[in-house]
């Protein structure tokens, strides 16, 4: 097996919550609480979860936008999670970000042309002439003509704006992209254009995507493998065909269950997990799910579970998918079978 070309091991990051006249620190927000993963070359790994679970967070600190509070992120073998802001510059060309607005992430003072081209002036890529031929060739990769170097992001739609966003992140031959949702604030038509554009992109270069949204489909559509999320922690990690198929944890199958269905009439038996996503200042003692999962027994409410591979390539962190070896209740005394599917569950 080859290297990874990003590897995230036990990565955190952690606000404190801060009170009173001195501001003293109260207590913590575990936005993202010891996540691991690797990301090989020419793949697309996909993270997904509800809102507020940590997918932006932790996006945001592999790229070093915000410092982690504790782990280790290495590109191509070498750790950069601990560099300054000085050291991390020439691994910036390495490691480009699309955000979700495709407006706000653009400077409305410069045309589209200088936005794309900032960057490879920045690093002394190219000037004068040249630069102008790199950025009409960017700009032809996502589709968009030369004539319109000339305009101002607010002149463009917002599926243009988005190109313009990845022909910016592109313009210095990345390695790795962490693309933070970068369609959900486009319309369904557009967001199967960007989509596409990712995919052909990833194809001729060989670029690697961390995708992080919200929307299973668009999830499934793109990405090799699925990390899913909940309350800082990823609780699952597949092959996507592996965990559309046979979902492991009982969070990954709610999830998928509240994805539509194309075929007309089709019926799915919808999960309805009950309670709100408890708050990540104070996060349940043992497995963060069990508050909400239909098949809790007294081992999760105590013992926190690892992340272990189930199937081949298939992970997750459940005590359903473990041999019943502590002391405690096992789900069959509560009347669950125990490490039955999560497709027998009645919500």
């Amino acid at each position: 097996m080859t290297k990874p070309l990003l590897e995230v091991e036990n990565l955190k990051k952690h606000y404190p919550v801060r009170k009173g006249f001195l501001a003293r620190t109260k207590g913590w927000v575990y936005a993202v609480d010891g996540i691991s993963f690797t990301l090989g070359e020419g793949e697309t790994l996909g993270l997904v979860g509800e809102s507020g679970c940590g997918k932006s967070t932790a996006g945001k600190s592999i790229l070093k936008l915000i410092e982690p509070t504790a782990g280790t992120v290495r590109l191509e073998g070498e750790r950069i999670d601990h560099l300054s802001k000085a050291e991390m510059r020439p691994w910036r060309r390495r490691l480009q970000v699309v955000f979700q607005d495709p407006y706000s992430s653009l400077n409305p003072r410069l045309t589209v042309g200088q936005i794309v081209g900032e960057p490879l002036e920045n690093y002394g890529i190219a000037r004068g002439r040249e630069l102008e031929e790199r950025v009409v060739a960017v700009f032809g990769k996502v589709g968009l003509r030369p004539d319109a170097l000339k305009r101002y992001p607010h002149e463009f739609s917002g599926g243009q704006r988005q190109r313009i966003g990845i022909a910016r992140a592109l313009a210095v031959n990345p390695k790795v992209i962490v693309c933070d949702e970068p369609v959900s604030a486009l319309d369904v038509s557009v967001q199967a254009q960007v989509i596409n554009l990712l995919m052909d992109l990833q194809q001729e270069l060989g670029l690697s995507y961390l995708f992080i949204a919200h929307d299973l489909a668009v999830v499934e559509h793109i990405s090799h493998r699925i990390a899913v999320m909940y309350l800082g922690k990823i609780v699952e990690l597949a092959p996507k065909r592996s965990l559309f198929a046979n979902p492991l944890h009982p969070y990954t199958e709610a999830l998928l269950s509240a994805v539509p269905l194309p075929e007309p009439g089709a019926k799915r038996q919808r999960i309805i997990l009950s309670g709100d996503v408890p708050s990540p200042i104070n996060p349940p003692a043992g497995c963060r799910f069990h508050t909400r999962c239909p098949y809790a027994f007294d081992r999760c409410r105590i013992e926190e579970p690892a992340m272990r591979e189930i199937l081949p390539g298939h992970m997750a962190a459940c005590h359903l998918r473990e041999p019943q070896t502590t002391a405690g209740a096992s789900p069959a005394s509560e009347g669950k079978a125990p490490g039955a599917p999560a497709s027998t569950a009645t919500g």
